[in-house]
């Protein structure tokens, strides 16, 4: 019993110490889509900033497809060494799981190492820039009258802006055309070319092309008016209640020793106080960095996603406030844990049957 003991003593002060020098050489963040999107360029500005704060080079790796599966699997299946993380976040560690349930190659509870999450972005709905609406109210009366004619992109089915897309659908009481890409950027450069009709993006990527005058804006898909679009209204201002907020956060995978993963938290939190990625979140994508103390939860444990097989879309503000993920954020001086509430979980069951 002594000389299991003092094996595993010395096992855990090596790990310590690995812990300890690292990082000792670049580290790769997986994004989980293609480049040129929302995800993409907040993986970047966080890249930068997290290069400083560690002392060795992020490297961004791009591996998109199946609404961001592929990717989130890659970091599931890699070494637990601390040299590979995913930037993952509503689709990846909810939507996705809920909507492929067993189809999934990875479990977003037992897979991973949550880290933090770090910031959230709504979603905004546009379209075309000669799409004949020009409001939300219009938009739906077109959509009915035209449901044929219509289709919508997305950077893959069952990621945010396909499950968002849908609840729209199940508002306007109709169906229309999805066209999955691998990744926002595609999409969004097909519907720049007028080949689809809108797209749920999220308000990083949207406010770009807005401001250019290439898209047309209809409705924020969040709780609140934009920061950078005040004059956007909100589907609910319109008599709808739509609501399509997208989170992110980072994973290591499962083993990753806890002294890393806490270097990473505690690394983040550096990186979104610096005005440089405050600045570039508000500027370049409109996001806010998020890791306040009242959003603490005083659970200690890690809650399940049980999405019921029959949860249907009058069950889905019910149950978005119970489906929940918990990620570490830090305040000092410990690492407690927060709940990541699924908004998209009883949307995706809900359409299951209709998409797969």
């Amino acid at each position: 019993m002594k000389v299991l003991a003092s094996l595993a003593t010395l096992l855990a002060l090596s790990g310590t110490a690995f812990a300890q020098d690292w990082p000792a050489r670049p580290v790769t963040m997986i994004v989980p889509y293609a480049a040129g999107g929302p995800v993409d360029t907040v993986g970047r500005i966080m890249a930068q900033g997290l290069s400083e704060a560690l002392g060795q080079q992020v490297i961004i790796e791009n591996i998109g497809g199946a609404g961001g599966m592929t990717g989130a699997n890659r970091v599931a299946k890699a070494a637990p060494d601390g040299y590979t993380f995913l930037l993952g976040g509503s689709a990846t560690m909810t939507t996705v799981p809920a909507l492929y349930g067993k189809k999934t190659p990875y479990n977003p509870l037992t897979d991973f190492e949550h880290v933090i999450q770090f910031a959230d972005s709504a979603r905004i709905l546009i379209a075309r820039k000669d799409f004949p609406a020009n409001s939300l109210k219009e938009f739906v009366a077109y959509a009915r009258a035209n449901v044929d004619k219509l289709q919508y992109g997305s950077s893959g089915t069952g990621a945010g802006a396909h499950i968002c897309a849908l609840l729209l659908d199940q508002a306007m009481g109709v169906k229309i055309t999805h066209v999955p890409y691998r990744g926002s950027g595609p999409a969004m450069q097909d519907l720049l070319g007028g080949r689809i009709d809108y797209i749920c993006e999220q308000v990083s990527t949207a406010v770009q092309q807005i401001k250019a005058g290439t898209v047309k804006p209809i409705a924020t898909m969040g709780l609140s008016r934009s920061d950078v679009l005040p004059d956007l209204k909100t589907a609910a201002e319109e008599g709808f209640d739509l609501n399509c907020a997208s989170l992110s956060a980072f994973e290591f995978p499962k083993g990753t020793p806890d002294a890393i993963v806490k270097r990473l938290a505690e690394a983040t939190n550096k990186v979104v106080e610096s005005a440089f990625v405050r600045e570039r979140f508000s500027a370049t994508i409109a996001m806010a960095p998020r890791f306040t103390a009242s959003a603490i939860s005083n659970s200690s444990t890690t809650p399940a996603i049980t999405c019921p097989v029959n949860t249907t879309i009058g069950d889905f503000r019910s149950f978005s406030r119970s489906a929940a993920i918990s990620f570490r954020t830090l305040v000092s001086p410990t690492i407690q844990s927060i709940t990541y509430p699924s908004y998209f979980c009883a949307a995706a069951l809900a359409s299951r049957s209709a998409i797969l």
